[in-house]
């Protein structure tokens, strides 16, 4: 009977992933698995319907502060892609001549700065693909090595950018500070990114590509009609971007980024520092002619507003509320003795922690709903299974935070069904029709996604995450497992 109970509990999270993998909107499906947790609870727990009306809102209310850095981080995203911030870091990457044996790094390194600059992986790809594929194919690099390095360079963001949504997401789930999770793991993250930029630059000597050098220009002109065309539909504000790659912009246009950067590394908060990031684009492309007046800087910004609300915060609010009503009545029970049961110490129930999110992003085909989906389990799996100081154990929680959202986008780099992987596809063939890509061709030239997944994995089990500043787990018997 108990296992009856415990499975019926499960139930919503089943249909979820379900409703997800069958291609149907998240905004539709996460109401909908919503609806059956409310109608489950109230079967097995005998919750009445004001005990989980009040569970659900009060999930909710602990993500309002996401709700408005999430806005801010959209409305700077449109800025820098609109006010010349995005295409001046390009412009620099590609001044020092690129040619066919560093395309592949150029591509992922001005990718990885790019995303962090903007917030978003999947429109940092979209306005790079169109000048790196191209400028690769004029050089005669090699297609899918680039492709793949700018798809992982393009997560570089997602996995450590203030403005990202994946990263205020999973820290605002694991109740963390932005500032706070971002110092911990810079070093590793930077590190991967070293290593990284390493193997692309060894793999393309290995392959004896040529060295001849060619420009951003005679790569944009090379980009057929139709590819613009598909491009406009698919991300407008690439478009812009590419234009203004181009016709160049000054140089100084990179400032807003250092700015922001600089204020988090200051300790200001996330929202001062999005704030600055604002102001200082539209002061400086008034001065550099690319913001047109006041009224069109507060059009992007209103338009930031407008895409955080219509989709991202929406879909938060359905999933925090299915998260409370599935805490409400202990649906996570069942998995969070089975993890225990297996862990022997807390550095094995942590690396659970991570194959769940690795699992869960599997599953659910979507990194944020992963996130809002797994997030709760194994920050539950921390705060009962674990005895330690509050400074430790909000270690523990921040670790769990870079699980969901690292394990979530540079995961999804590494399984085929992914929306990720639909979505690069798309771009890739859209904007570069002269090769037939396939999902597992990104996938096995992808150095980024396997450096970065392999080694949070590997450092988390095997404790060697202690020989990376800040980034080290507590070690027994500081912390311990409530095993009785």
């Amino acid at each position: 009977m108990n296992f009856i109970k415990g499975f019926l509990k499960f139930v919503p999270i089943f249909i979820l992933a379900f409703l997800i993998m069958t291609g149907m909107d998240v905004l539709i499906a996460a109401p909908i698995a919503t609806l059956l947790a409310f109608i489950i609870a109230s079967l097995t727990e005998k919750l009445t319907f004001n005990e989980l009306i009040d569970a659900a809102t009060d999930s909710v209310k602990e993500l309002i502060i996401v709700f408005f850095i999430l806005m801010f981080a959209y409305a700077m995203a449109n800025a820098f892609m609109s006010t010349g911030v995005g295409a001046s870091i390009v412009n620099i990457a590609l001044s020092i001549g690129v040619t066919a044996r560093t395309v592949a790094v150029c591509g992922f390194l001005v990718t990885s700065i790019l995303s962090v600059a903007t917030g978003t992986s999947w429109g940092t790809f979209a306005a790079c693909a169109p000048i790196f594929l191209w400028l690769n194919h004029i050089l005669g690099g090699n297609i899918l090595l680039t492709a793949a390095s700018i798809a992982g360079g393009a997560c570089f963001g997602d996995n450590i950018g203030l403005i990202s949504d994946t990263t205020v997401v999973s820290s605002g789930i694991q109740k963390v500070d932005v500032l706070k999770r971002v110092k911990s793991q810079i070093v590793w993250s930077v590190g991967c990114l070293i290593i990284s930029a390493v193997i692309i630059y060894g793999i393309s000597i290995a392959m004896n590509l040529p060295m001849e050098v060619a420009n951003a220009k005679e790569a944009i002109d090379a980009i057929p009609a139709e590819a613009w065309t598909a491009l406009e539909a698919k991300r407008p504000a690439a478009i812009e971007l590419l234009n203004q790659v181009k016709i160049g912009v000054p140089y100084y246009m990179v400032l807003p980024l250092f700015l922001v950067i600089g204020c988090a590394i200051a300790g200001l908060p996330t929202l001062v520092c999005l704030f600055l990031g604002l102001i200082s684009s539209f002061l400086l492309g008034t001065f550099a002619g690319t913001v047109e007046s006041l009224a069109a800087f507060l059009q992007l910004t209103q338009d930031g507003f407008s895409e955080a609300g219509s989709w991202v915060i929406v879909m938060m609010m359905w999933f925090g509320a299915f998260g409370g009503i599935m805490s409400k009545m202990n649906a996570f029970e069942p998995l969070s003795k089975l993890i225990l049961k297996i862990s022997r110490n807390v550095r094995q129930l942590m690396f659970w922690n991570g194959i769940l999110s690795i699992g869960g992003n599997a599953a659910l085909s979507d990194e944020m709903a992963q996130i809002v989906t797994i997030g709760p389990i194994i920050k539950e799996l921390v705060e009962k299974s674990v005895y330690g100081s509050e400074e430790d154990i909000e270690t523990l929680r921040i670790r769990n935070a870079t699980f969901s959202s690292t394990l979530g986008v540079f995961g999804s780099q590494l399984i085929p069904w992914h929306v990720y992987m639909g979505f690069y596809i798309g771009i890739l063939t859209s904007v570069y029709p002269l090769f037939k890509f396939e999902a597992i061709d990104i996938i096995k030239y992808n150095v980024m996604a396997f450096v970065t997944v392999g080694s949070l994995l590997i450092l988390t089990l095997t404790g060697l995450d202690r020989l990376i500043p800040k980034f080290g787990l507590p070690k027994e018997p500081k912390v311990k497992l409530k095993k009785k």
